[in-house]
Formats: C-alpha cells, sequence, structure tokens
C-alpha cells in the first residue's frame, strides 16, 4: 500500500514540481551520485512527548545543494504518510520548485515510514511493540537532526505535503523563530472528524484482516491492507473525478488493479497503523491551549497554504482558517483531483516564487493545466 501510495499520491512529475525539462531531471538525477544519498542519523533514545522512549532510533535524511556562508539557505522538507525521502528527490534540484543552485534542502524521512526507525524495522519494538508517536514527536526528532547533527540553529523554510503539511504547521507554531517561510501543501492544523472517520476506517481495515491476529499477525495481509487501499482510493480524489476516469464497465479490472496492488507484510501494516494514528491525533488547538486562531497568531514566518477544496483526505477547512486568520496567502487547486491535485493542477512555479519572494505571492485559484 505504501509503494502503490507513493507512485499514485504524488506522482508530481507532470505537473507540480518540474519546472525545467524532463531530459535536465534525468540528467540531474544522473550526475549526482553522492549528493542526496540516504544517511541517518543516531539519537540512541529518543523520549516521546508522552514520556515513552524509542530504543536505538535513528532517522533518514538526504541533503543536496550547498549551504552558504551565514547558513540562511536551508529548507527542511519532510515525507508525507508512508512517503520516503527518496520520492522526494525528484522536486529537487537545479531550475526545480526547490532550486539547489540557491537552497540546501534536507529532505527527512519522517518517523514510521521504514526507512527511519519503525514498527517495520525496530529490533527492538517491532511491530505494536513500537510506541505510538505523534506529529509532534516527527518534529522533535526533525529539530535534533537540525540543531545536534548539522548544527543549524534556523532555517529558510520549512514545507510539506498532507502528513509534510501538518508537520510544517507544527514546526511553524512550536518553534516561530526557527524558520523565516512556511509552505503546507493539503496539511491541516488540526483533524477534522471527516478525516478523523478516513483513518480510523483504513486502520479498522488492516486489523479486521484475520491474518492480523491482534497485533500478533500469522501471514500477509493481503485483505486488510486491500480493504484500506480502497478506502483509501475513495477519498483520494474526488467523485466526480473517478466517475470521469473509470466507466462502468471498466470497474471491475480497476477493483482489481487496485487489490493486487496491495500487498504488504506485517511491518507494513503496523508503520501504516502508527502514522495513521499520529495523524488521527493531530490538533496543534488543544496541544497548546489555545484556539485555532490563536495559534495561528504565534507565527513569525510567512505562511503559504495550497489546498484543494475537493480534498477528500485532508479537510481543508482548518488550514483555510488558520490562514485567514493572519492574512496568509491561500493558493486554491481547481480540480477534480482532490487531494491528488498536484498531479493535475501547476502547483511548483508559484511554490518556487514564494521560496525566493514571499511577498509576490497573494491569494489565487489553479485550474488544470493538463487534460485530466
Amino acid at each position: 500500500m505504501q509503494k502503490m501510495r507513493r507512485k499514485k499520491l504524488f506522482g508530481l512529475v507532470l505537473c507540480f514540481i518540474t519546472i525545467g525539462s524532463s531530459r535536465d531531471a534525468h540528467t540531474q538525477s544522473n550526475s549526482h551520485l553522492t549528493e542526496g544519498s540516504q544517511q541517518f542519523a543516531s539519537f540512541g533514545e529518543f523520549k516521546l512527548n508522552n514520556g515513552v522512549t524509542i530504543h536505538d532510533f535513528r532517522l533518514g535524511y538526504r541533503t543536496l545543494g550547498k549551504l552558504n556562508a551565514s547558513k540562511s539557505n536551508a529548507v527542511l522538507w519532510p515525507t508525507w504518510l508512508g512517503g520516503r525521502s527518496q520520492d522526494l528527490l525528484t522536486f529537487v534540484g537545479p531550475a526545480n520548485v526547490v532550486d539547489t543552485n540557491s537552497y540546501f534542502v534536507i529532505l527527512v524521512d519522517s518517523i514510521g515510514n521504514g526507512v527511519s526507525t519503525s514498527p517495520s524495522n525496530s529490533s527492538l519494538q517491532p511491530l505494536m511493540k513500537f510506541p505510538q508517536f505523534t506529529v509532534r514527536d516527527m518534529v522533535e526528532s526533525e529539530r535534533r537532526l537540525l540543531t545536534e547533527t548539522l548544527h543549524l540553529s534556523h532555517l529558510h523554510a520549512v514545507m510539506g505535503i498532507s502528513m509534510g503539511g501538518m508537520q510544517t504547521f507544527e514546526w511553524a507554531v512550536a518553534y516561530p523563530d526557527f524558520m523565516d517561510l512556511a509552505v503546507s501543501m493539503s496539511g491541516s492544523p488540526q483533524s477534522t472528524s471527516s478525516d478523523k472517520l478516513l483513518w480510523t476506517s483504513e486502520i479498522d481495515a488492516i486489523e479486521l484482516d484475520p491474518a492480523w491476529n491482534r497485533g500478533k499477525p500469522t501471514g500477509s495481509l493481503t485483505r486488510g491492507i486491500a480493504l484500506a487501499e480502497e478506502i483509501d482510493e475513495m477519498n483520494l480524489t474526488s467523485p466526480g473525478y473517478r466517475t470521469n476516469h473509470t466507466n462502468t464497465d471498466e470497474f471491475e479490472s480497476f477493483l482489481a488493479g487496485i487489490r493486487d496492488g496491495a500487498k504488504g507484510g506485517a511491518g507494513s501494516a503496523a508503520d501504516q497503523i502508527r502514522q495513521r494514528q499520529a495523524i488521527l491525533s493531530l490538533n496543534i488547538p488543544a496541544e497548546f491551549h489555545m484556539s485555532l486562531g490563536q495559534a495561528a497568531k504565534q507565527l513569525h514566518a510567512k505562511l503559504l497554504v495550497v489546498i484543494s477544496p475537493q480534498d477528500h483526505m485532508v479537510n481543508p477547512g482548518p488550514a483555510v482558517e488558520f490562514a485567514s486568520t493572519i492574512g496568509a496567502p491561500i493558493v486554491r487547486l481547481d480540480s477534480l483531483c482532490g487531494h491528488q491535485s498536484y498531479t493535475c493542477v501547476s502547483t511548483g512555479p508559484t511554490v518556487a516564487q514564494f521560496l525566493a519572494n514571499p511577498s509576490s505571492i497573494q491569494d489565487e485559484t489553479l485550474t488544470e493545466s493538463l487534460n485530466h
């Protein structure tokens, strides 16, 4: 499910990110064998906000570009749900959304993604023995990476998509002086009841697989993961998108494609459950004992919020309210692609412009640039 999600949810090379040609992107990926390679920061005992500890904790990350003399050009980009830092390499490089001729880019594998220490790869706390963590814990691990490993005390920007956008809101409220800019794309400062229903349904689907055996798996979870993937697919875009792209007589083959690609073992299932639980618990106003508007007023960074009104996966309401409270620009993606609108709407140039000149961006609506 995670592999499938990475392929379909943010196959953004068509629209969202690529500003240069596809040939340039190909050349870039083959000319930097050392730059952008997988690295790990080891933190030993990593204490979570709930007081529980992840043992032998390692955080995966990649860096690209060069840090300038004043250390003022660093950009942090954590991963989305199930995503890996490798997936973000497509979006970074010369003439890309985050131009490595101008920025030092840090791509981070969020806790529980199967690269950083996760239920699937922890020998000391495997599967559901792995403690529940939060989006705030992800941010704390990234802060330690920046300050202890990379020796950075300030960022030019924090940015992210979906769960990465949730981390962006956490960063901006928890550490308002740590960055100049914050860019949240399809993220949220607070999971709504609609969001919670989605993530709970997907977790339930996985756990109801007979092979799950109450967290002591007896085999591959093909049934539960397939059902969770069906729920995911139903919410990834919009009813209009699905109706337009899947004819009634093609439905059985469409469904078979979902099920055939939705295979995973116990480790993958545990990763998916724990990351979804982190999103379920997302509630920045409650975390800081204030209203959503008061939380927004904690920001010192300039904020850009990108949302899709048709997003059925991450309700855009809280992000819009948050941005509106402080007059931050909101870019709305007019597309039936919903949460996947970045595959249908050219968003990269706007984000790149904000990173270079934030005052030049105002509220706007972007429409589909390709035939979807």
